[in-house]
């Protein structure tokens, strides 16, 4: 449900609707795989029934598949999938309690429900155990606290970890998949000769596993960014805001943001790292724009409280990179009207209205005041890219930036 509500393609409201018949859909599926019974869930460790293993392979490298494909398709927009974080030491200790207790007890968590819900007494008997479980955890958690939120990882993916792509990685597990419904297959026609593969006997896998490995060799060169975005501004609405202007920031917003700092405003400089460290506007980042696309720049760009506001030395290049993140489904990003040299021509070419117009005065003496403390050196306007407010230096100078037209 993770790309749907955010999206609006389903409602709030209706989030714990769809969890419930999901969750249902869920359990029954699990009982006709067989994992209500203890006796096939901990065969997998003892060896004589593979069933858990195949049913979990199957399920992962479907909904990995079906996951990249959408993504790129532009169906379902991944960033929006929550990713839970990994604390390394804790998942490590967790795990071999967790793996005890299914081999002692014949249920995980889930598995337990599935088989208490059609009456067996050994779940029944596994759930009170994870509630008692619960309750000491939380009760005694300080105990537990620094190697709870211990060696934190963030919500890292597997094959960003490997330094591959998601599609190798995405081949790699299919095949490793196949590889293990070959070998355990074969462990239990000779440690379970009657039950093994019952339903599957006198079946032909050829078929089956040249399908599975060539969608293996598809996702290898699918290219994990999206082509499109279910958030991407329709053909004629991104006219119209190309057009009308709507997606410009003028010069005296990004002046009031500079010299009060509360004004709800994300600046980024999309120019070269050079042109960065030479020059840039206190407290702006750098994304150049050939980097918009970048997976690393998801959160500054998907800022829903702030304006994210793309400038260059004029309009052209920061344009460009507005166009890529409005392709992207970025939906709150602006560009600073005429760029930089925009910025300080608005500071030096301020006439004085020759209207009364209590609009046109008050915008005058906003550019005044803003052309006193960049102009006479109250605030250092060049100040690098470490700086998050307008630093005050009697002996600043103002250095403007190259005449260039990007």
């Amino acid at each position: 449900m993770g790309p749907l509500i955010p999206t609006g393609i389903v409602g709030m409201e209706w989030d714990l609707f769809f969890a419930f018949f999901i969750g249902i859909a869920f359990g029954y599926v699990l009982e006709q795989a067989g994992f209500s019974s203890s006796r096939k869930l901990a065969g997998v460790f003892y060896g004589y029934d593979f069933v858990v293993l195949r049913v979990f392979f199957t399920a992962a490298i479907t909904a990995m598949t079906g996951l990249l494909l959408m993504n790129h398709l532009g169906m379902i927009d991944i960033s929006l999938v929550y990713i839970n974080p990994t604390f390394l030491w804790s998942a490590i200790v967790g795990g071999a309690i967790m793996g005890v207790g299914f081999i002692l007890g014949g249920f995980c968590p889930g598995t337990s429900v599935t088989a208490a819900a059609i009456g067996k007494i050994d779940a029944w008997a596994f759930l009170l155990g994870i509630g008692i479980g619960i309750l000491i955890f939380g009760e005694a958690f300080p105990m537990f606290e620094a190697l709870y939120n211990g060696s934190s990882l963030g919500p890292i993916l597997v094959f960003e970890s490997l330094g591959i792509s998601a599609g190798w990685f995405a081949f790699i597990l299919i095949a490793v998949a196949l590889a293990a419904f070959g070998i355990t297959a074969a462990i239990e026609q000779k440690v379970n000769k009657e039950n093994a593969l019952e339903d599957a006997k006198g079946m032909s896998y050829v078929l089956p596993v040249t399908i599975a490995l060539i969608v293996g060799v598809m996702l290898i060169f699918i290219p994990y960014e999206r082509v499109t975005s279910i958030k991407e501004l329709p053909k004629i609405e991104f006219n119209e805001v190309v057009m009308s202007g709507k997606h410009y920031i003028t010069p005296d917003e990004v002046a009031y943001k500079l010299i009060y700092d509360y004004h709800p405003i994300v600046l980024v400089d999309v120019r070269d790292a050079a042109d960065f460290a030479e020059f840039t506007l206190p407290g702006s980042i750098n994304i150049p724009a050939n980097q918009v696309t970048s997976r690393a720049w998801q959160t500054a760009l998907s800022n829903k409280e702030q304006k994210v506001v793309l400038y260059s030395n004029g309009t052209v290049l920061a344009e460009k990179a507005w166009m890529m993140a409005v392709r992207l489904g970025y939906d709150n990003v602006y560009v600073l009207k005429g760029g930089l040299n925009g910025f300080f021509d608005n500071l030096t070419q301020n006439p004085k209205p020759k209207t009364y117009k209590m609009e046109a005065q008050s915008a005058y003496a906003f550019r005044e005041r803003v052309r006193t403390i960049f102009k006479e050196g109250k605030a250092d306007i060049a100040t690098r890219k470490q700086a998050t407010v307008p630093s005050v230096s009697p002996k600043s100078e103002v250095k403007v930036a190259s005449r260039g037209g990007c």
